[in-house]
């Protein structure tokens, strides 16, 4: 199993989602829970595509930190 970080955007209409380790790869939803739950759908879908076509599956690398900054 690996574990891909998802990035939550607040939309006009709900939210949006992308996985910087997966170009292509995003999904929307009108809360917050049901976007998490169609990224990782997304997820899974982009995943067996890659396999099915014969491509590497990508190492999760990218990671998420806050900075403080003065505001």
């Amino acid at each position: 199993m690996k574990k891909y970080l998802i990035i939550v955007e607040k939309t006009d209409t709900g939210y949006s989602a992308y996985s910087p380790d997966l170009p292509g790869c995003g999904s929307t939803g009108g809360t917050k829970e049901e976007v998490e739950h169609n990224i990782q759908e997304a997820i899974r879908f982009h995943l067996e595509g890659l396999r099915e076509e014969g491509y590497e599956i990508p190492e999760p690398s990218t990671y998420s930190s806050y900075i403080n900054v003065a505001a």
